[in-house]
């Protein structure tokens, strides 16, 4: 039996990404009609027509879905082998890195990575977008180089991560609401006007739904997407915000925070990476500065 071509692998990816026999050609640089021979030999190969069409455009078969995050991968791994790992000069580094994180991650710890890096690299810049969702499509198909977050479910199986630190909730009012006047109760907590976080504005989507004891009941008066926004309510309002510890303390400057009167669980915050990034020395030194200022 003789042994596969592995090229196919790159075209197999190159056709899975682009979902067209046309772009898939363009990105690997081929004439229209060498890919669609590319991918005759690929359906013969696999047993499996990988793409259809449906109406003007072709369309993955589930053979093909299942594939691509394998394929992917595969390619990327054979590129970082051959790959040569060439000394970083941190000095010369021209480099901006996507960071997909909370505006209270970016509040607390923000100003001291990027004091990091400008002593270090001058040349690297961070952009700090902000994390909507837990979809792990941003980190594998490059348009994030690194996320912080609790890993939950949804985080894609082949995302790698590394523990930053644990943090817990912890419950914030204004210094003159009246749940700063006394030890706080269940009871109180739960009967005062909450306001939660939400990423799609959805009461039982709030963030810190998985952390709270099953059943939690709390007199929800708004819903907002980000800590930042929240606490701003809270310092102009009688609200009650439920936020994590360590994310958001320098947001809470000025306020009242609380222990939860509630059986709530710490969490861990982690950061994640896709593994084509694992040998990359520039990314491996940007993870390092990243668990530095967390530590």
């Amino acid at each position: 039996m003789s042994p596969p071509d592995l090229n196919l692998l790159i075209t197999l990816d190159a056709l899975l990404t682009e979902g067209s026999v046309a772009g898939a050609a363009r990105r690997l640089r081929l004439s229209p009609s060498a890919m669609s021979r590319a991918l005759s030999r690929l359906r013969q190969t696999t047993g499996d027509p990988l793409l259809v069409r449906a109406g003007r455009g072709l369309v993955p078969t589930p053979r093909a879905i299942e594939l691509r995050d394998r394929v992917r991968q595969i390619v990327d791994e054979a590129g970082a082998v051959l790959r040569p790992d060439d000394h970083l000069d941190l000095a010369t580094l021209i480099r901006t890195y996507t960071v997909r994180t909370s505006d209270g991650f970016v509040e607390n710890f923000g100003p001291r990575l990027l004091a990091m890096i400008a002593a270090e690299a001058p040349g690297v810049r961070l952009f700090f977008l902000q994390k909507t969702d837990k979809d792990s499509t941003p980190l594998r198909d490059g348009r994030v180089d690194l996320e912080t977050g609790v890993i939950e479910e949804t985080t894609g199986p082949e995302v790698r991560s590394q523990a930053l630190f644990r943090d817990r909730l912890v419950g914030v009012v204004r210094k003159e609401h009246p749940l700063s006047r006394a030890a706080v109760t269940a009871t109180g907590y739960l009967k005062a006007s909450h306001v939660v976080v939400s990423r799609n504005g959805l009461e039982e989507s709030a963030v810190d739904n998985p952390f709270l004891p099953p059943g939690t009941q709390r007199a929800v008066a708004t819903i907002v997407s980000g800590f930042s926004a929240a606490l701003s309510l809270v310092r102009a309002s009688d609200l009650v915000a439920t936020v994590p510890d360590r994310h958001t303390r320098n947001l809470r400057e000025g306020l009242f925070s609380f222990s939860l009167p509630l059986d709530s669980q710490a969490f861990t915050v982690s950061m994640l990476w896709h593994p084509r990034m694992d040998a990359d020395p520039a990314h491996r030194w940007l993870r390092g500065c990243v668990r530095k200022v967390c530590a």
